[in-house]
């Protein structure tokens, strides 16, 4: 009994170490278009945006529920499973997170939890229903409604200000920025956190302090939300810099439209009990506001990157997480050697991350962000640009044409 308590301490631990890198890995999803545009200064974004994961976290208990008791079957799953699962989901965020892509933390915690289980018991551990229904589908179908929602808001925006100072719309724009950032940062705290949630219920349950189908205790629900807003006020600034420059070049009209849009969708997401990726949603909100707004191109080379660790995260922290599994099933060694690998192998990633730092002050630096490709710059060059931004210019007559400068011998 003793052992299992020190082990149920050990996965809760480790569960709320996931949801700080879930913070800073997602910290990107609400802040990075606002500081891109200049609307608030980067320390300030990610403070603002860690208050409001925290008091999201008591918003809502139906996504903790979805994990706890609907992607596998709590029956015959050990509490080692949980531990394995969440290694898997810690390591493959942290790998993500060291090439700049916003990968889904929701999907790499689902991957985890297959592959522990799958390992442990086979495949009847693992709800293919629910999946299905609640994790497939939404991961499909959120970037895409965020995406085309954000394209016509954008031309909305466009369109309702072509005949307004640009000046003065800007303001009103990133004022209206902040105030979605601010709803996207809610719908997260709102989303993510439940997650973590959900995890440290499910080992709960499976250690017996809890009864099967239980709603998470308070301090579960505030050490989750705790935990996810510390990482975010850390942030993801290598994220950041990916969403911000490297997706399209976003003006606060398209900020907000995108902003705006992500946080509907993820906020009807989180009310109906569907464990969407945050990370998905923003994506393809910005990608549709590059896309709504003339002139905008998105970099497809930064975009083809991000959907391959898209497909890939599922699969690899199941991998991972299944290896951890085989490791902690042979008993106390096998659970320390995975500790120590996760350990060793987060150390490792944090080491390569200081070779090009990113950080606060050079996140919005333009000569950092990746350059056009050859098709974006094509695209660029013969699409008109946004109404207003036309200049007109009347070339002087011959006769009034500069001299050319007298040759040199």
């Amino acid at each position: 009994m003793e052992h299992i308590t020190l082990l149920l301490g050990i996965v809760i631990v480790t569960a709320l170490v996931f949801d700080f890198t879930n913070g800073f890995h997602d910290t990107a999803n609400a802040m990075a278009t606002t500081i891109s545009t200049g609307a608030l200064k980067p320390k300030t974004a990610v403070a603002m945006s860690a208050v409001l994961n925290l008091v999201g976290a008591f918003l809502s208990v139906e996504v903790a529920k979805t994990i706890s008791g609907g992607i596998i079957n709590e029956k015959g799953i050990r509490t080692e499973v949980i531990f394995a699962a969440l290694v898997g989901a810690i390591l493959w965020n942290l790998f993500t997170w060291l090439l700049g892509l916003p990968s889904s933390s929701s999907h790499a915690l689902f991957g985890g939890l297959i592959g522990a289980a799958v390992m442990s018991v086979g495949f009847s551990a693992v709800n293919g229903g629910t999946i299905v229904t609640k994790v497939l589908i939404p991961a499909v179908a959120a970037p895409l409604v965020a995406g085309l929602a954000a394209l016509v808001a954008t031309r909305l925006t466009y369109r309702i200000g072509s005949r307004t100072d640009d000046r003065a719309t800007s303001k009103g724009y990133r004022a209206g920025q902040i105030a979605s950032a601010g709803l996207v940062s809610l719908a997260h705290g709102t989303n993510d956190a439940q997650k973590t949630m959900g995890v440290i219920t499910l080992a709960l349950v499976t250690g017996g302090v809890l009864a099967p189908g239980a709603n998470p205790p308070m301090w579960v629900i505030v050490s989750a939300g705790v935990a996810i807003a510390l990482g975010t006020y850390l942030g993801g600034w290598r994220i950041i810099r990916t969403m911000g420059k490297g997706l399209t070049d976003l003006q606060p009209q398209q900020g907000f439209a995108a902003q705006t849009s992500a946080a509907t969708v993820i906020l009807a997401s989180s009310n109906l009990g569907f464990s969407l990726s945050t990370t998905q949603s923003c994506s393809g909100a910005v990608m549709g506001a590059g896309l709504g707004r003339k002139g905008g191109v998105v970099r497809w080379s930064t975009a083809t990157r991000m959907f391959v660790a898209w497909g890939l995260t599922l699969p690899a922290a199941a991998l991972v997480a299944a290896g951890a599994e085989f490791l902690t099933a042979q008993g106390t060694w096998g659970i320390a050697a995975v500790a120590l690998l996760l350990i060793a192998g987060s150390a490792v990633i944090w080491a390569l991350s200081r070779r090009k730092p990113v950080d606060h002050t050079n996140v919005a630096d333009d000569e950092i962000a990746e350059p056009a490709g050859v098709v974006t710059a094509a695209i660029a060059a013969v699409t008109p640009p946004p109404a207003g931004e036309l200049k007109t210019t009347i070339p002087a007559p011959a006769a009034e044409a500069a001299p050319a400068p007298a040759a040199t011998v």
